[in-house]
This record gives C-alpha cells, structure tokens and sequence, in this order.
C-alpha cells in the first residue's frame, strides 16, 4: 500500500472524471452496454414517431433519462474512488506514524 496504489487510483479517477464531462456533453463512448442500448432503442423508437409525423418527445425524455442515469453511475464511480483514495492515504499516514513512533526512520 504506497504511493504506487494511490497514483493507480489517481489515473483511475481521471479516467471517471473525463468519462463524466463525456456524459454531460451527451457523448456516448462511455456509456456502458446497456445504456447504449436504451439510446439507441429511444433514438429508433423517435425517428420512428417523426416519420410517422408524430411527436418525439417520449423517446427524448427516454434519452434524457438513460443520460442522467449514466451520469449517476460514474458520480458513484467517483465518489467511491475518491474514498477509496482517501482510505490508502490514511493508512499510509498511520503507518508512517507507526514507524516513526517505533524508533524505525
């Protein structure tokens, strides 16, 4: 548990910070596979409206919502890496203590 674990995660949380940004721009490379699928069913199903000459609405709100959904799941993703960042950081701290306290420099 060193500084090797801790800028793993730091790489990690990066990687979900930027994922995050994607998501709110309304990318979808970092949506998982069940959230393109709903994406690309909510996009047919309005296309699919349009053509008939009808209103898209329910199929954006779809959309809108498998968006907001996968935006959560990466703040999850965020929050738990951040407090898994901060655990390693403690641990390594009380260690440091430890070992100084001992007479080990």
């Amino acid at each position: 548990m060193g500084n090797a674990d801790i800028r793993r995660l730091d790489r990690e949380i990066e990687k979900a910070t930027k994922k995050l940004e994607a998501v709110r721009r309304g990318e979808w490379w970092p949506l998982n596979g069940s959230e393109r699928r709903a994406m690309a069913r909510a996009l047919a199903g309005g296309a699919y409206q349009i053509t008939r000459g009808r209103s898209a609405g329910r199929s954006e709100q779809r959309m809108d919502t498998t968006g907001t959904a996968a935006e959560m799941r990466l703040n999850a993703e965020l929050m738990a890496l951040h407090g898994e960042r901060q655990r390693l950081i403690t641990e390594a701290a009380r260690a440091k203590a430890a070992k100084k306290k001992s007479g080990w420099f």
